[in-house]
């Protein structure tokens, strides 16, 4: 298996060296608004252990996420009144992976409504910055 590479943008981000919409934090996860976002209100859940991706994850990390992804779910979905959620989470290049630190894909979903295509344009921060606000507000009330 790849080493993993601390280089990577989650682990800048999780060093601080890199900005983010932080929405949730606790001592073995972090929850950040996707700057990509495929719908309104997408969040990455990503754990502060290094690991590339599933595959490699210790127990203790994989239930860390787990359990922050469901609160996650909770709130996206009560923030954005939306109908479902959808969780991904992708592993290798072959699998999808285009960040090699583990996350998780938390997507607020409509019946009926496609989310965007990955066109690598970046959304404007003062709409990460409210949509995280709204997941925060929402996490409060769980």
């Amino acid at each position: 298996m790849t080493a993993y590479d601390p280089s990577n943008v989650f682990a800048k981000i999780l060093r601080g060296e890199l900005p983010s919409h932080t929405v949730y934090e606790d001592a073995e996860t972090v929850a950040i608004m996707d700057i990509m976002p495929r719908a309104d209100g997408h969040v990455l859940v990503v754990p502060k252990t290094p690991c590339r991706n599933l595959l490699d994850a210790p127990a203790d990390a994989l239930k860390a996420v787990a359990l922050t992804t469901q609160k996650l779910a909770r709130a996206v979905k009560a923030a954005f009144a939306a109908e479902g959620v959808t969780v991904q989470q992708f592993n290798e290049a072959a699998g999808g992976q285009v960040v090699f630190h583990m996350h998780v894909h938390v997507m607020p979903r409509f019946e009926g409504v496609a989310l965007r295509p990955h066109t690598g344009a970046m959304e404007k921060t003062e709409v990460l910055a409210n949509n995280a606000e709204k997941i925060r507000e929402a996490l409060k009330a769980l």
